[in-house]
């Protein structure tokens, strides 16, 4: 019996792997504080990627015939080939690695240092790019320091008002939605922000629903009112804060009509919600997706951090601004150095002293490293063309599914001259592969994970994996041998993580004081700690914020529209999101045929109203459209959303692909895609009615 951790989402809740007569059962840890025992549904199932004949068990390579079997030798001599044939062509910058947000820390780390150091590429950038990467950006901003959520979850359940932006836990986080149920029995008041009427907007106070795109809007409209009704706390705005004249003069410009022509929400309901967050002494705002995937996200969230510093809900006990971070290993992805500009612990590539510093603990010359990359799209929609990326490293991830505009990346990956793929299944992005690499999940391997909170845990091997079978530390390792790195490259987890800890030594996101045992004996540790006899820091900014004056920065946005409205050939917006289910590409979850069976396949929500206009019952076959490509997938009328809006979760490949439809558009600061606002027309099919039956990915063996 192993303790350990969910293989999902940033809860990383804790759990208890056994064996039983050869099968593996998972249960809960009621000690865990994060979860208390509580698990989702895909928790629970999650030791069905474990099963024989679901995962891949051997590397595959490409010939005339397609992909077949072959050795780890060939398949790792295949790549570093391609590796160092494309960077004697077109120089080192063409050839790129994209990681993910579910990869350990060690592994991030030691990606960010194989791109840099063993491949001297600025290519290298990862999913989480189109996960939290506004959110990240506003915090910088303005506290100086991004850390998903800057306290515990548990004080979500302990504050009196929080405020919930575009998240939707009851079906992406389930075990979280406790704090919110006991917030409200502890007699505070919740606040949901969100088109559609979700799981969580049922458990709400007050539900408002915005038009798609408006959210920066609604922020400074809710600020506005703080300003008028004399609810602002000067004090905490003189003493702790920089820039409130700018900021003050943009929410001003944002009068309540003028916020409700915006955003659809009337005057009575942004005033309750003003009223609701501002009569008790501690209130948070949450955000997550919804207001941060927009090509203002940035900006969007720094609204809404300006209303908390504003009315001083930031930088004290109870209360604050927090992110509601997704992926399983988000944040500790985000840290360490698989972000085109950033070296590990948050360190900045351009900064010199940083540069100087990890440069000492990889034992190269600073000037060595490359410069700040691409962006997650831009480098993906570089591939394969001149001057971009000719061969691809890609360990963690799925883009074929989860990129924005998925028909344009799917044949960008087309156009490489080499494409590598590290995945445990072989997903849709891992067939269009030349080289697919076989390697362990979450029960086979030792290592750390950041949660949501900041909170630094360790994920033991609990089950050997199948032979032939390695790790991705192991795949760096055989790589970086071929390309003549002999040292430097260890396969193993903590010989990784305690050079981890020099490299993030004196950094923000300082880990120089965690160890395995000390992980394991304390259930997690919060980051930064920079002593082992330091008692790690669960929440931030509470004597100063994160900038060098101490003092946080409002940003003072304005208001402006998404990168594209609708017209008369696209007159509804279309969102997106995830299901209860499903877990991001699907690439896993789609084979656990508990989850495949809740959630069969795609669905395209749509108001009454919309669907008597377009003559549609429920289960009909509708085709979406936007400017980028057309879907087909089942109606589903329900009243929960906003009849100028059609929803489409994102989990599945084929014709009902989501991304197919969305925008690439970029916020100019994070460079994240607005997947969660485009311009569609929705139409009845001409095919037969249906009833959701979308197959499931077809578990795959050895030897396809």
């Amino acid at each position: 019996m192993t303790d350990t951790h969910c293989p999902y989402c940033s809860l990383q809740c804790g759990m208890r792997l056994r064996t039983t007569k050869g099968v593996p059962e998972v249960t809960g840890r009621d000690e865990f504080p994060v979860n208390r025992g509580a698990l989702c549904g895909k928790g629970q199932t999650s030791a069905a990627l474990l099963a024989p004949g679901v995962r891949l068990t051997a590397p595959l390579v490409r010939d005339a015939d397609g992909l077949r079997e072959a050795s780890w030798e060939e398949a790792l001599d295949r790549v570093a080939a391609a590796m160092t044939g494309t960077a004697e062509t077109h120089g080192p910058d063409a050839v790129g690695v994209f990681g993910g947000g579910g990869l350990t820390n060690e592994k991030a780390y030691l990606l960010g240092k194989f791109a840099r150091v063993a491949l001297r590429t600025r290519s290298i950038d990862y999913n989480g790019r189109f996960c939290m990467s506004s959110a990240a950006a506003a915090s910088r901003a303005a506290f100086g320091l991004d850390r998903g959520l800057p306290f515990p979850l548990a004080d979500v359940a302990r504050t009196g008002c929080v405020i919930l932006v575009g998240a939707n836990p009851a079906e992406t986080m389930p075990p979280a939605v406790r704090y919110l149920r006991e917030l409200r029995e502890n007699g505070g008041t919740l606040v949901v922000v969100d088109p559609r009427r979700t799981r969580t907007a049922e458990l709400a106070d007050l539900h408002l629903q915005p038009l798609p795109g408006t959210d920066l809007a609604l922020a400074l409209g809710l600020l506005h009112l703080a300003i008028a009704e004399g609810h602002l706390d000067e004090a905490f705005i003189a003493a702790r804060t920089t820039g409130w004249t700018d900021a003050r003069a943009a929410a001003m410009a944002h009068w309540p009509e003028r916020v409700e022509a915006l955003t659809g929400v009337p005057v009575p309901q942004l005033r309750d919600t003003i009223a609701l967050f501002t009569r008790t002494p501690h209130s948070m705002v949450l955000t997550a997706r919804g207001p941060e995937q927009q090509s203002k996200g940035t900006a969007t969230v720094g609204a809404w951090i300006d209303l908390c510093l504003a009315t001083g809900r930031a930088g004290r006990p109870l209360s604050g601004y927090g992110c509601l971070t997704g992926q399983g290993n988000g944040q500790g992805g985000r840290e360490h150095g698989q972000k085109a500009d950033q070296l590990p612990g948050y360190r900045s590539l351009e900064d010199p002293e940083a540069r100087a510093h990890i440069a000492g603990v990889w034992g190269v010359d600073p000037g060595a490293l490359p410069r700040s990359g691409p962006s997650a799209y831009e480098l993906l929609d570089s591939l394969g063309q001149p001057g971009g990326v000719r061969a691809l490293l890609v360990m963690g991830s799925n883009p074929v599914v989860s990129a924005p505009d998925a028909a344009r990346i799917t044949r960008r990956l087309g156009a490489l001259d080499h494409l590598a793929v590290c995945d445990v299944v072989l997903s849709e992005t891992a067939l269009l592969a030349d080289v697919v690499l076989p390697v362990t999940q979450w029960a086979e391997e030792t290592g750390t994970l950041t949660n949501l909170e900041g909170r630094v845990l360790l994920r033991r091997a609990a089950v050997a994996p199948p032979p032939g079978v390695r790790s991705d530390l192991d795949v760096l390792h055989g790589l970086a041998q071929r390309l003549g790195h002999t040292t430097g490259f260890p396969g193993d987890p903590e010989e990784v993580f305690a050079e981890l800890r020099r490299a993030t030594a004196g950094a923000p996101a300082d880990y120089s004081g965690i160890s395995y045992d000390r992980i394991a004996a304390e259930d997690g540790v919060f980051w930064p700690c920079p002593a082992p006899g330091h008692p790690g820091t669960p929440r931030l900014f509470l004597d100063r914020f994160a900038h060098p004056d101490g003092r946080a920065r409002f940003t003072a946005p304005s208001h402006r529209p998404a990168a594209e409205e609708p017209d008369d050939a696209y007159p509804l917006y279309l969102t997106t999101g995830r299901v209860v289910s499903q877990y991001q590409s699907g690439a896993q979850t789609r084979r656990v045929p508990e989850l495949t069976a809740a959630a069969p396949g795609p669905y395209v929500e749509l108001h009454p109203d919309l669907a008597t206009g377009l003559g549609v019952r429920d289960g009909d076959l509708l085709t979406v459209t936007s400017r980028r490509g057309t879907v087909t997938a089942p109606a589903r009328v329900t009243s929960a959303i906003r009849p100028d809006t059609v929803f489409m979760p994102f989990h599945w490949p084929g014709e009902g692909r989501a991304n197919l439809l969305t925008n690439p558009a970029l916020d100019p600061v994070s460079r994240m895609p607005e997947f969660k606002v485009c311009a569609v027309r929705v139409e009845k099919a001409a095919l037969p009615r249906v009833r959701e039956t979308v197959a499931p990915a077809t578990p795959v063996a050895v030897g396809v």
